[in-house]
Order: structure tokens, then sequence, then C-alpha cells
């Protein structure tokens, strides 16, 4: 660059020297102009003496380098440096010839190439110089052998060899300087990183500590949490610091984190059972374990504050279901009087009625039976809820259930005007089921279908069987479908879709029903629905099920479903005992800690 913005580069806008780099570039160019002026003024001296001309000359070539350093300022990179080192080479081995070899004044500016590399302080320069030194001591002594020029006099020889001791013991002893300054500067940025890095390990508030597979204390950083003994701690380890119900948990922490290279854990400290810590446990590199202690009081009274709710929620719910199942048991006592008396006043089996009387009865019966389909899926969703509904299993023909259900929605189907359409295997299809249930879901799902599909619409069922081991009943129709956010309601009690007039003629409970009754079965079903095109939903069920009573799918929002696998182990974990030791040894381990702030 040109000296005008190198000057302008090494300072600040504050007037400050700029970057070390800089500094040293200076220091380098400063360096080899002094070199150059020293042989010049010995030149100039040795004119008046007089001198040979070789003399002049070999002071002459000496001061080539320290003039081509300028280029330095133009361009600063590693080709340049290294063109200037060779230029060091030449220079010096034409002195080295001219008044000489090694057996001349000048011998001991073999090592000058060596010496301008270490002003120039990289290492690889610094190798070239040395290997050029030595190249230059070899041609040295073969311009002795071959004596191509004479030697100097002895007044000539005599300032000649002062001239090349002293500016090769004070160049080589000034060029150490840039390179120990910036080792320096680079030692106490180091020293500045790491101390910034210690207080902001000691000043965060949490206590990181460092940990071996057995929970002794390697070291620990920060701010020791309420109700941590930080002395039985450093003397005794980890797992001692935790209430003894505590360390059994703490214990299969520290060995997970070892196996799998993290873990959580909480506990109590023994000594404050009012306060509960937790450990965040990582696996380094090192085979250490690095953990981060914080205060979790709060967040554990919070946690147990919502799983004593969630019991109450769970007791409360199950006095509900309770409640249901023997309100629906009372209620079912009058339902069946209503709807047979209003069925014998229908038919009028004990004489005619006038036309409005007939149409009354009509009415109270049609209600009667639509209050006690109602009552019907409360009961048996509360029975569900209540774990108290037991599948009747019995070996039949899949069909006969499918059927039934078909017939009983011909006639709702007929009266609104939609086709119902059914394929079914020609051949008996056995299964292992309950009967009743199977036939309350299909007629769930084709009440439903009706029910949302308009007046020449189609609703089509299939029944299949899938590979060896389960059916498949799929009902699909031609209807209003539901929308995508309705579709993650549905299947929960009394969720519903679509218009309010619709929805006023149900409970909500017929999908959750099916989703129940396929769980009992180990079955799922499964729901698609596009708007404006319809709604398909199909029920897998397994041929063969267990005598005993499964559980039962039904789960809060949010839980995983039947089909979660929990894996529970089953690993016995070591006595504490025998994992306990020694207090270790804590001589040059590293402890930055805070005391708890008020």
């Amino acid at each position: 660059m040109p000296l005008k913005s190198y000057l302008r580069e090494l300072r600040s806008p504050t007037g400050a020297m700029a970057t070390p780099r800089g500094r040293v570039r200076l220091g380098v160019i400063a360096w080899h102009l002094g070199w150059s002026a020293v042989s010049l003024a010995s030149m100039v001296y040795l004119i008046f003496l007089p001198a040979s001309i070789n003399v002049l000359a070999a002071l002459a070539a000496a001061s080539l380098p320290g003039v081509c350093s300028v280029f330095l300022l133009n361009r600063d990179d590693f080709r340049t440096r290294q063109m200037l080192v060779w230029v060091w080479a030449v220079a010096c081995l034409l002195a080295l010839g001219l008044s000489g070899g090694v057996l001349g004044p000048l011998a001991p500016w073999v090592a000058a190439p060596m010496a301008a590399a270490v002003a120039l302080n990289q290492r690889r320069l610094i190798l070239l110089g040395a290997a050029l030194s030595v190249a230059v001591t070899l041609f040295g002594i073969l311009f002795s052998l071959m004596r191509l020029f004479p030697l100097p006099d002895i007044v000539e020889s005599f300032w000649l060899a002062s001239v090349a001791v002293v500016t090769l013991v004070t160049g080589l002893g000034l060029s150490l300087l840039p390179a120990l300054r910036v080792r320096t500067e680079a030692v106490r940025g180091v020293e500045h990183d790491r101390s910034r890095f210690l207080t902001l390990l000691s000043e965060q508030p949490h206590l990181i500590i460092s940990v071996d597979g057995e929970g002794r204390l390697l070291s620990a950083y920060g701010e020791s949490p309420p109700g941590l003994d930080m002395g039985h701690l450093m003397k005794h380890g980890l797992i001692t610091c935790a209430h003894v119900p505590h360390r059994l948990g703490l214990m299969q922490a520290l060995e997970v984190a070892q196996d799998t290279g993290r873990a959580e854990a909480g506990f109590m400290p023994h000594a404050a059972l009012n306060h509960f810590l937790r450990l965040s446990l990582r696996r380094g590199a090192d085979g250490k374990l690095y953990g981060v202690l914080s205060d979790a009081s709060l967040q554990h009274a919070r946690e147990d504050e919502l799983e004593t709710a969630r019991q109450e929620a769970q007791a409360l719910n199950e006095g509900k279901s309770r409640f249901l199942a023997g309100m629906s048991h009372e209620l079912r006592t009058p339902l069946n009087a209503v709807i047979g008396f209003s069925d014998i006043m229908r038919q009028q089996m004990f004489g005619p009625l006038t036309g409005k009387y007939a149409e009354y009865s009509q009415l109270i019966w049609e209600s009667g039976q639509h209050v006690l389909d109602l009552v019907n899926d409360v009961l048996d969703m509360s029975k569900i809820e209540a774990s108290r509904y037991e599948l009747s299993l019995e070996r039949f023909d899949a069909r006969d259930p499918v059927s039934a259900a078909l017939r009983l929605i011909l006639a709702t189907a007929h009266d609104k005007g939609v086709t119902v359409k059914s394929v079914l295997p020609p051949t008996p299809l056995e299964v292992t089921a309950d009967k009743r249930a199977i036939k309350q879901m299909c007629l769930n799902l084709l009440s439903n279908a009706v029910k949302f599909t308009p007046q020449g619409g189609t609703v089509t069922l299939m029944l299949s069987e899938t590979g060896q081991d389960s059916i498949d009943i799929q009902i699909t129709d031609t209807g209003v479908g539901i929308a995508p956010e309705d579709l993650k309601r549905l299947g929960k009690p009394y969720e519903q879709s679509g218009p309010m007039e619709l929805r006023a003629m149900g409970t909500g409970l017929g999908l959750s029903l099916v989703q129940a009754l396929a769980g009992l079965h180990r079955g799922r079903m499964t729901i698609e629905s596009e708007l404006g095109v319809g709604t398909s939903v199909s029920l897998l069920l397994p041929v063969a099920v267990n005598t005993d009573q499964p559980e039962l799918p039904l789960s809060p929002p949010g839980a995983p479903d039947s089909d979660t696998l929990v894996a529970l182990s089953t690993e016995t974990p070591r006595p504490l005992e025998d994992r306990l030791y020694t207090p270790p040894d804590l001589t040059g381990s590293d402890f930055v800690i805070r005391p708890p702030k008020s």
C-alpha cells in the first residue's frame, strides 16, 4: 500500500498505535534500513582510507536487502517476505565472495539470512533462512578454495570484521524483540481471555461442576445453590449430599450419563429438605461428567401442585363416571315405561285413537327412543371410563352384526333420501369378539354418515379381511365432510362437528364410543375427510383377542395412545454402601464458588 495509507493504518482514530501486526511490520522495515545504514556508513568511511574496489562492492551488496525491504510497505505477504530472504542470501553471498570467502573478514555474515528471517518472525521463513545460511557457508568455503578474489589488507580486514560482528550480533538481538513482543502479547491475551472466562463462570447464577463416574467432585464454579453443603460436597462427593431417598436416582443418573452422554436428576439436599435442586449432566470428551446444579424449589413446588390437582381431577372424573353410570340405570326404568306405554298407544292395542292422540303417541315413542339411545351412550361411556365395561367374547360370523346395523339404519336413510350400499364377503367371516359391540360401532358410524349426508347422497359399508388376523370395516359417505381443525377433536367424549342444527341431534359420544370399543378389541379407528367431498371411517379389528379384559384405551388429551410401548428397566441398582468412597485429594483442583445470594 502507499506510504501515506500505511502510516494512516498504523494509528487509530484516537492517535494510539494500531494493531501489533502493524507495529511488527514497521519494526522489520526499520531493522532492514538500519542494517543498510551501517553498511553504507562503513563504505563511506572506507572510501577515505582508501579501500579496494572489492571491499566497497561487498559493503554495497550488503546494503541492498535493506533497501528492498521498503517494498513491504506496498505488499506485505508471505511471497514478498520469502523473496526478501532470498535477496539476503544472494547479497551475503556476493559480499562473502568479494571479501575472500569464509577466510575473509565478512565470514560472520553467513548467518545474516537467518537473522533477517528471525526479524520477519515467521516459522517457515526461519527454516528457509537457516537453510540459506548453510548454503551461503558452503559457497563461501568454495570461494575460499578457488581464491577468486584476494583477501583485504590488515586495516581493511580489521574494519570489515568489526562491522560484520557488530551488525550480526546487534541485528540478531534486535530481530528477536518483535517475535518476543508478539508472543508476550499473545500470552497476555490468553491470560486475559482466561480471566474473563473464569469471571463469567464464577458470576453466573448456577453451580457448574465436574465429577467422575462415582460422583467425586473435581472442580466447581459459580454460585452455590441454597441448601447445598459445599464442604460436604467437596469432601464426600455428590451422592451423599442428597436426601437418602433421592440418592438412588442420583446414582442412576450418573450411570446413565456415563453410558448415553446425558442425564437429568432432581434431589433434596440432606441438610435442607425444604429445597429442591436440579442437576443436568453431560459427558465430556475427556470422560468426565460436567453438570449444572440449580435451585428448582419453586418449580418443584408447582409440579407438586399440578400433580395434586391432576389426581383430584382424576378422582372427580371417576366419581362423575360412576354417578352417570348409576343415574343411567335409574333413568332406564321410567324410560322403558314411557316407551312401552306409548308403543301400546301408537299401535292402538286397546282401541282406536283420534288423529291428534295417535300423532302425539308417535312423537312420545320417538322421543323416548331418542332419549334411550342417549342414555345408553352415556351409560356405555360411563362404564368404559369407570373401568366397568366388560366384553362378552364369542365366536360368530362378522357379517351378522354388520347386517343387523344396516337393517336398522335403512329406514332412517330412506326417509332422508340417502342411498345405503354394502359390500360384504360372500363367505362367512368368523371372528372372536363382542357381537353387540361390533353392531354398536357399525350402527354409530352409519348413523353419523346418514345424518351428515344430504338428500341424494350415498353411504357405503365395506367389510373385508386384511391379512390373517384382522378385519376392516370401512364406512364412506358423500356428506358435508369434516374440517381439519375438527378432526383433531373428534373421538373425544362430547366433541361434535358440523352445523348447530345437526349437533343438537346428538351428544358427541358416538365416535368416542366407537374409538373406545375398538380399543377394547385391540383395534383402532382412523378418519379421513374433506370438506364438501365426504368422510371415510375405517375400523381395523383383530380376529382373535385375549379373554382377559384389556386396558382401557381412553386417555387424557396429550397422553400416549394404546399403541405406545413403555419400556421399563429391570436393572437392579447397586447398593448405596458399594458407592461410598474415601474423601479424595482435591489438591490442584479448580474451585471458584460464591455463596447463595439472599
